[in-house]
């Protein structure tokens, strides 16, 4: 099995027939939200240019198919996860529920529901609800003696004690919504990719739940964020994107980003 390997595909083709069975140590999952069919636009947003809410042909689903799709990768990336293997899914309060009956319909365990808030979370355009300015990360377990770097993610954790000493790490996160020179943008000066996850995001997970040499995998690897923070990590990695914009995207990246020594 080739790893430190993006993939341009389905997920579920490859999970099927390139990651071997009990082979990956960790996954981190962002999947389609399956929220799109409207447009709604904010020009002149201070938060990485203009925003329009992702709107893209592959977040299009009915709900069967969606459930029926939720449900097929999850079960893959559970065959290929090793018998103490995590996996982290990104999500919002809209596909919540799902990720949550298919996890349990394939035996995970969840251990935690992240909640990441965002600092910098964008306006309620319509100006009929209250401000979405979470998202949620679903960790949960396959089996037993799963991995969780206590002492590692305590390091790292921003908030200390009131004495100044380190803390446990919460399950609220607050990192703000990526900006500045880790957004990527198109030929046109726009937003490359509307979902682009903050690489301090990735780094908490990857830390806690995986080793040195371990292999990260990233079934939807959209903008890379995945790929490359494991790499700096010193963790090998798979990806697996199926958009041709965003493989390019990548693999620009990745020729950017070396290892922490």
């Amino acid at each position: 099995m080739e790893y430190n390997k993006l993939y341009h595909s389905d997920c579920r083709k490859i999970l099927k027939t390139k990651i071997l069975s009990n082979s990956v140590n960790l996954v981190f999952a962002d999947p389609p939200y399956n929220l799109s069919g409207n447009n709604l636009f904010l020009i002149g947003n201070r938060t990485g240019g203009d925003f329009k809410k992702v709107n893209e042909r592959w977040d299009i689903m009915g709900y069967d198919e969606y459930f029926k799709f939720t449900n097929e990768w999850i079960n893959l990336c559970k065959n290929v996860l090793v018998d103490n293997g995590a996996i982290y899914i990104s999500c919002s309060f809209h596909n919540l529920g799902e990720i949550i009956v298919n996890l349990k319909q394939n035996q995970f365990v969840i251990k935690n529901i992240i909640t990441w808030k965002k600092t910098n979370s964008m306006p309620s355009i319509t100006k009929r609800t209250f401000t979405h300015s979470t998202e949620f990360i679903v960790w949960a377990v396959k089996g037993n003696n799963w991995v969780f770097n206590y002492e590692e993610i305590k390091n790292i954790n921003p908030e200390r004690t009131q004495e100044g000493q380190k803390k446990q790490m919460r399950d609220v996160w607050e990192i703000p919504i990526v900006q500045g020179k880790e957004r990527l943008k198109n030929e046109n000066n726009e937003t490359l990719h509307s979902t682009q996850k903050p690489e301090e995001l990735l780094k908490r997970i990857i830390i806690a739940s995986s080793n040195k040499n371990d292999i990260v995998l990233d079934p939807f690897a959209g903008s890379g964020t995945t790929l490359i923070a494991a790499k700096k990590l010193n963790r090998r990695w798979i990806g697996i994107e199926k958009e041709k914009i965003y493989i390019e995207a990548i693999k620009k990246r990745l020729i950017h980003t070396l290892p922490l020594k």
